[in-house]
């Protein structure tokens, strides 16, 4: 079944957002995973594409698709849809009202909205009749002025007999502009009532499994304490293809030169020898971007206190990469053996693109796998104090420290 097919996908992403290359050792290697596609030249090595293939539209679904029957909030051509089946007297669809409004009002170009009633009268004694006086509301041009106003005062109401909500409704209804008799013939109106029985049997048919269920760009995901920061992260994601780059990097360093790299970030500043003569592909991969401004105001979005900080996704979701992979590059005499080894993120052999990591400790079991390509010079004390956060715990997650942005010294 397609709904079975979309957990499962589901399922997928989830492990994809904490996924890490194999360990080691008990502590979880740096890791990303991204797509591959057919080899491009590079002229300092190989490289291949690595951009996200785009998601076929036609692909068949349970859900039915957007229509002009539904209520839309945000622009028709937005990167992301987020549709929600939804009970007003439910309160973590409240808690996800709350969560959409500021992720429209954040990117309003960007994402949409797609509301779509659901209302669970066997647990709920007024469900129906909210989500009727949203309908009401509708048919005078007011649904999310409604829609805002059920959730955001959802505890003025929540304990009211339905005898009661009616009222308070109806006395609401002045303050929303509503024309006051009109909306209260038509909250109870056997069209209005219709509707809504409609949408519940719709809900029925899909086998729903209660509220709030939301799909983002088709896909169900399930309800979750960071989900502000996962909705952001699909957001960026699907942005992410502009600032992309369809061929790999030219040649941007002189093998003859030593290049520093000082990383400005949210807690101080830490500058880094980078290894032309052992990792030149690696270097310039990296001098390239930083160049380009691929780093500036980037999250350091997986920290873990004695081990690793990991940044270079714009997304902050792990995912996020510059559109190829270039190869690992192996040198023995250099080693994960202190604090401050910086090298590169990967989901598997070859598969290194933007994201890199600084070590906090000695990483022995790093050493045959993640490719090093440099070494903190001055800043550790910097490095030791970014925010531990790591995306793989769930909950919510504190507030990312930032790369602001990464300036080249050549000499």
């Amino acid at each position: 079944m397609v709904f079975m097919r979309n957990i499962i996908l589901f399922s997928l992403i989830t492990f994809i957002l904490t996924a890490c290359g194999t360990p080691v050792s008990s502590t979880p290697a740096p890791g990303v995973v991204q797509a591959t596609a057919s080899p491009v030249a590079l002229n300092l090595g190989k490289c291949v594409d690595a951009r996200v293939p785009t998601p076929n539209p036609n692909e068949p679904s349970l859900f039915p698709p957007v229509s002009e029957q539904d209520h839309i909030l945000g622009v028709r051509d937005a990167y992301v849809t987020i549709l929600v089946y939804s009970d007003f007297q439910c309160a973590s669809c409240a808690k996800l009202a709350a969560l959409l409004k500021s992720l429209v009002e954040k990117y309003p170009q960007n994402v949409r909205v797609i509301f779509r009633h659901f209302p669970l009268e066997s647990i709920h004694d007024k469900a129906a009749l909210s989500a009727q006086a949203a309908e009401a509301a509708a048919l005078q041009g007011k649904f999310w002025e409604t829609h805002d106003l059920l959730f955001e005062k959802q505890a003025e109401w929540l304990e009211l007999k339905p005898s009661e909500f009616q009222k308070w409704l109806i006395g609401q209804s002045t303050d929303l502009g509503l024309d006051q008799s009109q909306f209260e013939s038509d909250l109870t109106s056997s069209s209005v009532t219709a509707l809504i029985q409609k949408a519940w049997d719709n809900g029925q048919q899909i086998k729903l499994p209660g509220a709030p269920v939301i799909l983002v760009n088709n896909e169900i995901i399930k309800w979750q304490t960071n989900l502000l920061d996962q909705l952001e992260g699909f957001v960026l994601l699907a942005m992410l293809p502009e600032k992309q780059f369809s061929t790999c990097p030219p040649v941007v360093i002189d093998p003859a030169k030593q290049y520093n790299a000082t990383l400005k970030t949210s807690k101080g500043d830490i500058t880094i020898h980078l290894f032309v003569d052992k990792a030149p592909n690696t270097v310039n991969n990296f001098i390239f971007l930083a160049q380009k401004g691929w780093y500036d105001n980037v999250p350091f979005h997986r920290v873990t206190s004695g081990f690793v900080a990991q940044t270079g996704d714009p997304t902050g979701t792990g995912l996020g990469g510059p559109g190829y992979f270039i190869p690992n590059e192996k040198d023995a005499s250099l080693q994960y053996d202190r604090a401050g080894m910086v090298g590169m993120v990967n989901s598997g052999p070859d598969t290194n693109g933007s994201q890199f990591f600084l070590t906090m400790s000695p990483a022995p079991h790093l050493n045959e796998g993640y490719t090093l390509f440099g070494e903190v010079i001055s800043g550790l004390e910097v490095l030791s104090q970014i925010t531990p956060r790591n995306p793989s715990d769930g909950g919510t997650l504190p507030k990312a420290d930032m790369l602001i942005s990464v300036s080249i010294e050549a000499k």
